[in-house]
């Protein structure tokens, strides 16, 4: 056969020689500028790759998800040859493509400073201005071996060394790496990029390994894809909630105390109160019952549970307590178990949903601790539900809605929906898995949620559904978790009696909306910009008066304002009132009331708030506006 038919993404088949690069093929077809890699029968190709016989030819470009790492990975290796070039001692590891860009990481002496990253850069725009080619090598292990211990890199042989051969490596001019591809053409075809940022990794990802540098990056396909990026970039910036934290004084964290364990301050913690009251009061009105239980178990409920065979390296290490070993919880689930043993329960008295605030405690390594977002004692908002396999779907629907009314309350409201499915290693009957999976399908179908299958990625012990949630910066959040459970019923031993007479085991639904408190918190933090809705905000109303004359009438609003359940402040300082506006602004105070000799006399309101915008009312007609907002929690 001299000839191969090509059934290309648009339907229609197209028959060149054997032999024929994708290069030539994308070339003929007009599409050279914006095609940067192929898929060959589901797989991702070069360019320079050969036409071997008939296949299914899809077109990668930068607006997909495979295209943007083919990309990004070429970045990565721009980058890499930019810093071989310049520090010549600096021995390469490994730098793939990230989510929104790429990293390298280096085994160099020192770290790399904000003029090493300048100077890199413009390294990089001169290896592209040459345009060197980006060709494949295959090699055998003895080959890359050999290859790469010559050019002194010994992290790349380690990686050698547990690879199946044929090895692939890529050269642009003089540099190597060792790769699996594919990649662009040429370095000319990275068009814009920029380097963010440097800081320490270890390698592999162990504290128990040396601490590299890395270096991260981003690339776009077009300039103004990049300048929006950026720009994305110095908003992030301006919303990071350990940032914003710390100049609203609403958390912190103390090297005394320990890493990732959080201090809430006073306007931190009224934030905290105001949203898990809401929390509290939601879960009774959709039919939960409140439950707490200790910080710590004996070590046997955990050897129970399985937690110190499948969890064992997130556990602290126990505690002696008479003589007996107890843990510190990093997980509120076998208590509930424990409640739910308290008594013989019918198959009548299903479901029970049980809510609580559970403090955990988990061992994060210091390497991913992140303010709020990854610290080490944290609040579940925690729920378990105890049901007979026939309500699995029907308790499903509940949380769904429980969930996106929740969420909406906070102001999300788009969503990416995952539905995890039955694991490699697994725990369970298929027919119990088979069961659980098509009732939380069937429960997302009926709810008209879009969701994506994500094959094989559910808990040992039951199938789920993962929700990201989508912040005004259209970010992906993980929060709502929901996971059906066969197996802690079984290891506890939990029955039921059913209408049969016979004991029954319930199946097992966990729970979280928020995630925890405090992830939930800095996500909030970072979506509202610091500027919390009014029912969120630690003070409500920032009462200014303009001069002495008026504290006795600012007093007043306070306290009828107070009465009415509003958080407000007077700012009676010896101060210019354009100072006071600026700083309750800078404190994002969503109103600021200031009162003069006329507000004073008339009875009255100069209402001003966080946007800038200015109405007098009356104070009759301001608190009825501000307590709509708060009872109605607008957003």
């Amino acid at each position: 056969m001299s000839e191969a038919t090509l059934r290309l993404e648009n339907q229609t088949e197209k028959k060149v020689p054997l032999g024929t690069t994708f290069f030539d093929l994308v070339k003929s077809l007009g599409k050279l500028k914006e095609v940067i890699a192929v898929r060959v029968n589901g797989q991702p190709r070069d360019l320079s790759a050969k036409v071997e016989g008939d296949a299914e030819i899809d077109f990668l470009t930068f607006d997909s998800t495979e295209g943007k790492e083919v990309y990004r990975h070429s970045s990565a290796h721009l980058m890499a040859q930019a810093v071989k070039e310049l520090f010549p001692t600096a021995k390469m590891t490994i730098g793939p493509p990230i989510e929104d860009g790429f990293y390298y990481d280096f085994d160099f002496e020192r770290p790399f400073t904000p003029e090493d990253l300048e100077k890199i850069e413009a390294k990089m725009v001169e290896i592209t201005r040459r345009d060197l080619q980006i060709s494949r090598m295959e090699l055998s292990k003895e080959e890359a071996v050999r290859l790469f211990e010559e050019r002194g890199e010994s992290y790349k042989v380690e990686l050698i060394q547990e690879i199946e051969p044929p090895i692939s490596a890529y050269r642009q001019g003089d540099f190597i790496d060792l790769c699996m591809g594919p990649h662009l053409p040429s370095t000319g075809k990275v068009k814009a990029f920029k380097l963010i940022s440097s800081a320490g990794a270890y390698w592999r990802g162990s504290e128990k390994n040396k601490m590299l540098q890395r270096i991260y990056g981003t690339s776009f396909a077009k300039k103004d894809a990049l300048d929006a990026h950026l720009k994305k970039l110095e908003e992030i910036k301006k919303r990071d909630h350990r940032k914003l934290g710390k100049e609203l004084d609403l958390f912190s964290f103390s090297d005394e105390i320990g890493p990732g364990l959080v201090l809430w301050h006073p306007k931190g913690a009224i934030i905290r109160k105001t949203l898990e009251d809401f929390w509290r009061e939601a879960h009774v009105k959709s039919g939960y019952e409140l439950v707490y239980s200790p910080h710590i178990a004996r070590l046997d409920l955990w050897n129970q549970s399985g937690h110190l065979q499948f969890y064992k390296e997130n556990m602290y290490a126990p505690m002696d307590i008479d003589g007996m070993p107890f843990e510190l919880k990093p997980m509120n689930c076998p208590f509930h178990i424990m409640i739910y043993k308290s008594h013989l329960r019918s198959y009548r008295d299903l479901p029970f949903r049980w809510a609580e605030l559970g403090t955990v405690y988990r061992y994060e390594r210091s390497g991913v601790l992140h303010g709020l977002l990854r610290v080490r004692g944290f609040t579940q908002d925690d729920a378990h539900l105890f049901c007979r396999p026939d309500q699995i779907e029907s308790e499903i629907l509940k949380v769904l809605d429980f969930t996106t009314f929740v969420l909406k309350t906070f102001g999300f409201e788009s969503y990416d929906v995952y539905l995890s499915t039955r694991p490699e290693k697994y725990v369970g009957s298929l027919e119990r898995w088979e069961q659980a999976t098509a009732a939380l399908e069937s429960a997302l179908k009926q709810k008209g949620l879009a969701y994506q299958i994500d094959p094989g990625e559910g808990v040992f012990y039951g199938p789920k559904i993962d929700m990201k949630i989508k912040d005004v910066l259209g970010r992906s959040w993980q929060c709502t978790t929901i996971q059906v459970d066969f197996n802690l019923p079984e290891r506890f031993g939990i029955t039921y009696r059913g209408e049969d007479g016979k004991e029954h085991q319930p199946i097992m639904i966990h729970r979280a909306l928020m995630g925890s408190i405090e992830r939930f918190f800095g996500i909030l933090i970072e979506h509202y910009a610091g500027a919390f809705p009014t029912w969120l905000s630690p003070v409500q109303a920032k009462i200014l008066p303009i001069t002495e004359r008026q504290r006795d009438y600012a007093g007043q609003i306070q306290q009828r304002l107070g009465e009415a359940g509003v958080r407000c402040e007077v700012d009676d300082r010896n101060e210019k009132i354009g100072l006071k506006i600026r700083e309750a602004q800078l404190m994002k105070v969503p109103y600021m009331l200031v009162v003069g000799d006329r507000e004073a006399a008339d009875q009255t309101v100069a209402v001003r708030n966080r946007a800038g915008e200015s109405t007098t009312m009356t104070l009759d007609a301001f608190e009825k506006k501000i307590l709509e907002e708060i009872t109605t929690r607008t957003t």
